[in-house]
């Protein structure tokens, strides 16, 4: 038997441990590791080379799409599964554009991790049917939302502006100069039609995107 490499990637320890212990039950699945935030994520698939990663959003500093982004430049055929409490559209939809395989909200019931575990280590597309639904519901409105018009770079920078980081530690997370996040933050402004940071907060939140 063949056994799926996972590396599990969500910075709460005991969220990590119900995921290894779930897992642990799986004779074709073996849990080779764990990582608590994106620069952990990118050393430890490097260093442990894993089939599948089972990726969250919400890690402290840059994103899981940030580091989904980073891992797959390095590795081009690593499969990554977006594990979130997010079930929303435009979240999955940021994802899924950074080459994650499949997207899992973690209201969904425990066999379902492992049917997309499965999936996407055979290169196939998985995402839970509530996932689905939002995205199903996003193409069938007419106008899209302001959001969607943000680079992947925007979004990331607009997740860390809403987690009250300051454009000197956004560029130190990013890797960028502090003149360039600045000047995403002023695309960033434009493109929704905020003026400042309250009404960009209230206006993500809209959207469902939270910090």
């Amino acid at each position: 038997m063949t056994l799926i490499k996972v590396l599990l990637v969500d910075d709460h320890a005991i969220v990590r441990e119900g995921y290894r212990r779930l897992l642990a039950n799986e004779p074709d699945v073996e849990v080779v590791g764990e990582a608590a935030n994106a620069l952990e994520a990118c050393e430890r698939a490097l260093a442990l080379r894993p089939e599948v990663v089972v990726m969250d959003i919400a890690l402290p500093g840059v994103s899981g799409i940030e580091a989904t982004r980073r891992m797959l430049k390095d590795q081009s055929r690593l499969r990554i599964l977006m594990f979130s409490m997010h079930d929303d559209a435009i979240y999955a939809t940021r994802a899924l554009e950074a080459g994650a395989l499949g997207y899992l909200s973690k209201a969904s019931a425990p066999e379902v991790l492992m049917q997309a575990i499965q999936a996407v280590s055979r290169g196939a597309r998985y995402v839970s049917e509530d996932v689905a639904a939002n995205l199903a519901r996003l193409t069938e409105q007419p106008r899209k939302s302001e959001l969607e018009a943000l680079t992947p770079r925007e979004f990331e920078v607009l997740r860390l502006l809403l987690r009250g980081e300051t454009v000197r530690r956004i560029g130190e997370r990013l890797g960028l100069s502090e003149k360039t996040v600045a000047n995403h933050q002023t695309a960033i402004r434009e493109k929704l039609g905020t003026r400042n940071n309250v009404q960009l907060s209230r206006l993500a939140e809209q959207h469902g995107l939270c910090p």
